[in-house]
């Protein structure tokens, strides 16, 4: 998925600072990535490590953890249930009524005949769940499936702030669900959904991966419509591009950030502290400093990254192409 503050050009890079920094082999220890998003440095450090927790608030996030993070093992019989999938003709639900483009809330984040194939594949998805047909590993396979082939055909620019005016090419083609594939590992891992602040109090381990939200900008908002489509459930959604109601995450808030940060790091239980933010973050490198150095041994690195550009160039300046990677470390 193009996502926000996806690490996946950088994960390499943050395996490479880790191993030279931890004292012990890698397998031997734990690793907790408590803002996964889609879960891509988690599933980096899975075939690497002792045990991988990951966690992230939003119920999207929460769907892909649960296939890529906590399935460690085959699922029989995947192949079938993707075909069925695609073999599916649309129905006129929810997804189709109020985000399709010809449904009665005039919102074009899908055509109109993918619309109607999301609300058909996760209806499908639901009735094989609730009537047990299906595992719990299964179920989350399939949905994490559906998400990522759904977002491919969006009408967004990236994000689901806003959709087009006209759908795009990509979003015109038809929805075809492709299996989220996942790597298989002996260890159990484990996955939350929690406020990462108040599930810092009841874990602990080895290594933890800091990668919070670096702006104002709330992922809540962002991507919506595939929390939606996840939970499938009903409400009235609100104003021009369709909005349910979500977690405004305290990391978003300039006033109460640093304060918020402190508090995780001093209740840490980790050897092991590793920090992804941005040189266009709330909180500046020297505050971030000044806050980890309380608690340990600080050190810091730095890598010159392409910034994630949500829509085109010509419709909103940039500050710049680059952007400058810190990898804080706190050894506690």
């Amino acid at each position: 998925m193009n996502y926000i503050g996806s690490k996946n050009k950088l994960s390499s890079w943050i395996v490479e600072v880790v191993q030279n920094t931890v004292k012990s082999p890698l397998q031997e220890l734990s690793f907790c990535d408590l803002f996964a998003g889609t879960g891509i440095v988690g599933r980096t450090f899975k075939p690497l490590v002792k045990q991988v927790m990951a966690n992230d608030v939003e119920f999207y996030s929460f769907v892909l953890l649960k296939n890529y993070i906590e399935n460690h093992q085959e699922i029989a019989s995947v192949e079938n249930y993707i075909q069925q999938l695609n073999d599916l003709g649309g129905t006129k639900g929810f997804i189709a009524e109020e985000y399709g483009e010809n449904g009665k809330a005039e919102r074009l984040f899908f055509s109109q005949a993918n619309a109607e194939k999301i609300d058909a594949c996760r209806q499908q998805i639901e009735h094989w769940r609730t009537s047990e047909e299906i595992s719990a590993e299964l179920y989350y396979f399939l949905l994490a499936s559906l998400l990522e082939s759904a977002d491919k055909v969006a009408n967004t620019a990236s994000v689901y702030g806003a959709f087009l005016k006209k759908i795009k090419t990509s979003a015109a083609k038809p929805l075809v669900i492709q299996p989220a594939e996942f790597v298989k590992t002996s260890q159990q891992n484990q996955v939350f959904q929690e406020d990462a602040n108040q599930l810092i109090q009841q874990i602990e381990g080895d290594i933890l991966y800091l990668d919070p939200p670096y702006n104002a900008r709330q992922y809540g908002a962002n991507y919506h419509l595939l929390t939606t489509i996840a939970k499938y459930d009903t409400f009235a959604p609100k104003g021009k591009t369709g909005l349910r109601d979500y977690y405004r995450s305290t990391y978003c808030k300039k006033r109460e950030v640093a304060a918020e940060f402190e508090d995780l790091i001093k209740q840490a239980k980790f050897s092991y502290i590793f920090l992804s933010y941005n040189n266009e973050g709330l909180m500046p490198p020297e505050e971030i400093k000044a806050i980890m150095s309380k608690y340990g041994k600080y050190s810091l690195t730095t890598k010159n990254y392409q910034r994630f550009k949500a829509d085109k160039t010509e419709n909103r300046n940039h500050k710049a192409n680059q952007t400058i990677e810190y990898l804080h470390i706190l050894e506690k």
